[in-house]
């Protein structure tokens, strides 16, 4: 009996310490975890980031704009981490992070979130908005988990993003033996008992193309004159044979796709094209072959472009354009678009659509690691000419999901226990659907509503993770921490990815202040309510 008993006590004693070394660690050298900076100081890369960065000092420059100073190192970390896996860094990462020479923590640390799991499951996630909307869909025909574990398995490969987009236009088969067919099934029609040609036209111009082509689904484009309702039921036309039976997409031998022809009236044949660069298309295999094969072509300038903006738009909350999609050519010719988006467009297609690289890219320019504020005011041209870091509000996911970690002082990702990583799946699940769901109109600057406001004040999940609870971090810092002083340092730190200010720590310190047990627990965990509360942990900035 002794045996067990002191069997118990080591096994809490020995949880206890590894708690202690995470927010407090004696040697956080011995525990580190190696951020290696990959590619970024290769010679090409780095010509790459000099000429990206030289375009936008040019533009300040014509234009006698003083950038905003460059962000702290803390500030860049919380916001890779967010725009790559969707929540704030862990206190145990952020120990890691400091550990790390200065020269390297940036590089190291985005290469260390894109070889983890939850930047594929997150980037997976926000892609397929894009991709098969944010509906779940017909049910047993498409298969929407299988389709994101399929896809977060591909990004973590670093399968090359044409390839990816290639699977998912020509694939053939059953939708969970090949779940790139998902994408063609998503948009299955009951009615049609088939999926849907328009849909698909629309989803690839949008998705991979950048352009809103399907202006001139019923009639010509009004914004772009080359575009006529024949162009884009052309393009649809490539799904013309496609044909789903239960759970397996195929393509028939033959068959002509037709359309309602809402100008002429009555219905009418065509055959498939494409709206532009025909030169591009080629003239053997499956229609959807010969569509994936022109959509992901090296000269189809319009694939790596609206790649490029999307993935800077995730990153940032802004894209490099006006909008995330054109409604004309010339919205995305040489003459319109930055040359910042011309160089890492270029970049792109040039090295395999390698998107980890494009990541990493992005992440090193000085545009991202601008502040969000300066010491003189901030003008609208300061935001339009990227010299300053575009404030945005947080996602709701990215908001519950902070929340979960900041009460974690441990990184919850793929090695978390099985019953964490559930209950934090459907936590995230039920307080989304709560918090309200921005939809496909994913970069539409938002001021938040004050139904989302109370929501995070009396939700009683947030309110869960920040009570007196020995497994929440507020209490294991009241319980742990060597001083006053620590303790408001290590709060702030693990929800706003910052430490105090000297007033900041002076305040809570002096509140914290010869007091013990419960009512020094109930003070700490008031202060996580209040910054989960606060707006600067409300926004990506």
């Amino acid at each position: 009996m002794w045996a067990k008993n002191l069997l118990l006590i080591a096994v809490v004693v020995g949880g206890f310490v590894a708690v202690r070394a995470s927010l407090f660690p004696l040697s956080a050298r011995a525990r580190q975890v190696n951020f290696d900076p990959g590619l970024a100081y290769d010679p090409d890369f780095q010509e790459v980031l000099r000429q990206i960065d030289a375009s936008f000092q040019a533009t300040w420059s014509e234009r006698a704009i003083t950038p905003a100073p460059r962000a702290d190192d803390l500030t860049i970390a919380r916001r890779l981490s967010l725009a790559l896996t969707g929540t704030i860094p862990s206190l145990e990462e952020i120990r890691q992070f400091e550990n790390h020479p200065p020269t390297r923590r940036i590089a190291g640390w985005t290469n260390y979130l894109l070889h983890d799991r939850r930047y594929a499951d997150y980037f997976a996630e926000r892609l397929a908005r894009a991709f098969v909307g944010t509906e779940d869909g017909p049910f047993i025909a498409y298969r929407k988990r299988r389709y994101l574990a399929w896809l977060s398995d591909e990004l973590l490969k670093n399968t090359p993003y044409a390839d990816i987009v290639r699977q998912m236009i020509a694939a053939q088969g059953l939708n969970v033996d090949r779940p790139a067919v998902n994408f063609i099934a998503a948009t299955y029609d009951d009615n049609k008992k088939s999926p849907d040609p328009e849909k698909l036209a629309i989803r690839v111009s949008r998705a991979f193309l950048g352009l809103r082509i399907d202006c001139a689904q019923c009639h010509d484009h009004f914004l772009e004159p080359e575009w006529k309702q024949t162009d884009f039921q052309a393009l649809a036309a490539f799904f013309g044979r496609t044909k789903q039976v239960i759970t397996n997409i195929t393509d028939v031998a033959d068959g002509e796709y037709a359309f309602e022809d809402r100008v002429h009236g009555g219905q009418r044949t065509i055959a498939p094209n494409v709206p532009m660069l025909p030169e591009l298309l080629p003239e053997t295999g499956s229609p959807r072959e010969r569509l994936a094969a022109w959509v992901t072509h090296p000269q189809n300038v319009y694939f790596a472009r609206a790649t490029v903006n999307r993935v800077w738009a995730m990153m940032t909350g802004r894209p490099l354009l006006h909008a995330i999609e054109a409604q004309t050519l010339e919205e995305m010719s040489d003459a319109a678009i930055p040359s910042a988006l011309r160089i890492l467009a270029a970049d792109f297609a040039t090295h395999g659509y390698n998107l980890k690289r494009l990541i990493l890219l992005i992440a090193c320019t000085e545009v991202f690691q601008r502040a969000s504020a300066a010491d003189f005011d901030i003008s609208e041209e300061h935001e339009q000419t990227w010299a300053v870091f575009p404030l945005s509000r947080l996602r709701p996911e990215q908001v519950i999901g902070s929340v979960i970690q900041a009460a974690s002082v441990r990184t919850i990702n793929q090695q978390s226990h099985v019953f964490t990583r559930l209950v934090r799946y459907f936590n995230e699940r039920d307080f989304v659907k709560r918090y309200g769901d921005i939809d496909d109109d994913e970069f539409a600057r938002s001021p938040g509503t004050i139904p989302q406001r109370l929501l995070m004040m009396n939700n009683p999940l947030v309110n869960e993770k920040a009570k007196e609870d020995i497994l929440n971090a507020s209490t294991q810092i009241a319980m742990f921490a060597p001083s006053d002083e620590a303790a408001v340092e290590t709060a702030y730190l693990a929800i706003l990815t910052r430490r105090p200010t000297d007033a900041e720590r002076k305040y809570f310190a002096a509140k914290l202040a010869g007091t013990h047990g419960d009512p020094r627990q109930r003070i700490l965990a008031d202060l996580y309510w209040t910054l989960f509360n606060s707006t600067e942990f409300a926004f990506h900035h």
